[in-house]
């Protein structure tokens, strides 16, 4: 199932993405294997939600990104 998740790293930046696969994902930010995520250092998942269709997810990422306040998306994500 498609997700839409958001990590916060400990430099207190932010970033949202979405995936088909959570798990897979979050490892390859781990691994370094994702440019955007390897400057935010050691991360937390902030939230995560499932969407029926991968272009239900993406919508919605670009929608918390366009919100550009952290706890707004936040919020809405956790709606």
């Amino acid at each position: 199932m498609p997700y839409v998740y958001m990590l916060r790293g400990a430099t207190g930046r932010h970033y949202i993405g979405s995936t088909g696969d959570l798990e897979a994902r979050l490892r390859q930010h781990r691994r370094g294997h994702t440019h955007t995520t390897r400057r935010l250092g050691e991360f937390e998942l902030i939230s995560a939600k499932e969407f029926a269709t991968a272009g239900e997810a993406r919508k919605f990422e670009r929608f918390l990104k366009s919100k550009k306040n952290p706890q707004l998306a936040i919020f809405h994500l956790q709606q």
